[in-house]
C-alpha cells in the first residue's frame, strides 16, 4: 500500500481532497500488524475514495529499555510468564492467518524497544515508503523474529525499501528525530490514545482496534461522504 492511493477514481470523487487516515500504531502491536492488513483490504474495497495514509508513532511497552530486553522477560514482566500469554498467543496466530499473515509467536526472542523502529519509518516518508517500511519491520519481527533492537537488523530492513544503508546506519547512530518521535507517541497519549491501532479519519472520527475492513471501508466512506458534515459539528464543539 503506498502512502497515497488515488487510482481509479471517478471524476465527482477525485475532485475533493483525500480522506486522510493517521494510524497511530506500533511495530510490536500484533493487532496494529493485522489492523495494517485490513485497512489495506478497507481501501481495496473502496477504491473511488482518494486517500491519503500516514503512520504515526505511539509506544506500546515505553517500559522497555532502548537495547531491548528478552522475550521470556518481558511477557513475565507484562503476563505474569510466558505460559499466560500462550492463549492470547493462539487467538492472535489465528486472527493473523485469517488475513493471510503469520503470527510466529515461537521465533521471537527479543522483545525491542520501538524508538528506532519509529525513526525508520519516519524518515522512509520523505521517498513515499513509510508504508513499505512499516510493513517491512512487522513481517520481521512477527513473522521471522527479527531482532529489531539490532541496529544492522534495522539497516537491513531500511535497505531492502531503498534506503541508503550507510546514511540510514549514521542516523541511527545519532539522536537524529528522537525527541520528535517522542513528542509524536506523547501527544498521542495526550489526546487519549489508550489503544491500538487507532485510525483517526480527516482530524474529525477515530476508529480504534483492528476493525474488519467492512468496518473500516464504512467510516471512511461516511468521511468522504459526510467530511464538511463532521468539520463543522467538530467547529461547533470546540466553540469555533
Amino acid at each position: 500500500m503506498s502512502d497515497t492511493q488515488t487510482a481509479d477514481t471517478p471524476a465527482a470523487v477525485s475532485a475533493i481532497a483525500p480522506v486522510t487516515i493517521d494510524v497511530v500504531s506500533d511495530v510490536v502491536c500484533p493487532w496494529c500488524f493485522i489492523g495494517k492488513q485490513r485497512l489495506e483490504k478497507a481501501l481495496a474495497l473502496k477504491p473511488n475514495i482518494p486517500v491519503e495514509v500516514r503512520f504515526l508513532p505511539y509506544f506500546l511497552n515505553p517500559w522497555v529499555p532502548r537495547e531491548g530486553m528478552s522475550r521470556d522477560e518481558y511477557l513475565t514482566t507484562k503476563f505474569g510468564s510466558p505460559d499466560k500469554y500462550t492463549a492470547i498467543a493462539g487467538r492472535v496466530a489465528a486472527a493473523a492467518a485469517a488475513e493471510g499473515l503469520t503470527y510466529a509467536v515461537d521465533k521471537m526472542r527479543r522483545q525491542p524497544n520501538t524508538l528506532d523502529c519509529h525513526r525508520l519509518i519516519l524518515w522512509a516518508q520523505a521517498s513515499g515508503q513509510a508504508a513499505q517500511m512499516k510493513q517491512h519491520l512487522m513481517d520481521l519481527y512477527f513473522t521471522q523474529g527479527a531482532d529489531l533492537s539490532d541496529r544492522e537488523v534495522l539497516v537491513g530492513a531500511a535497505a531492502d525499501v531503498g534506503m541508503d544503508p550507510e546514511k540510514t546506519r549514521e542516523l541511527l547512530a545519532s539522536e537524529t528525530d528522537v525527541e520528535k518521535i517522542e513528542s509524536m507517541a506523547n501527544s498521542a497519549k495526550g489526546a487519549g490514545i489508550d489503544g491500538v491501532p487507532t485510525f483517526i479519519l480527516c482530524g474529525v472520527a477515530a476508529v480504534t482496534g483492528a476493525q474488519s475492513p467492512e468496518v473500516l471501508a464504512n467510516a471512511i466512506e461516511q468521511i468522504a461522504v459526510n467530511r464538511e458534515q463532521f468539520l463543522a459539528e467538530q467547529r461547533r464543539a470546540s466553540g469555533g
